[in-house]
């Protein structure tokens, strides 16, 4: 099924909300999430943006993906660490 060229915006009801790439910003665990390029549906007239429901479950699951790897590295360097003898500071206590 085809994807209309067009329809009208929900905002203005004047214009028409066109595909085009817009960036996108979002917050994720804290930081700042910015995509240049990212396909939207944008108004002719108002410039109102809704983004692509495909495009952003792709980068919802890029995003998890990556704080699934990050995570899983974190865990295991912990684990590895434990095995590791404590580094001295060089400056002794007095007792």
């Amino acid at each position: 099924m085809e994807t209309p060229a067009a329809y009208p915006c929900p905002e203005c009801q004047v214009g028409f909300l066109r595909p085009r790439h817009s960036s996108y910003f979002t917050e994720h665990e804290g930081q700042v999430v910015s995509v240049p390029d990212f396909p939207a549906w944008v108004c002719d007239v108002c410039g109102r943006r809704e983004y692509d429901h495909t495009a952003l479950a792709e980068l919802q699951a890029m995003l998890q993906t990556n704080r699934r790897g990050r995570r899983h590295r974190l865990l295991r360097r912990t684990s590895n660490d434990a095995d590791q003898p404590l580094a001295s500071s060089g400056t002794r206590r007095r007792p």
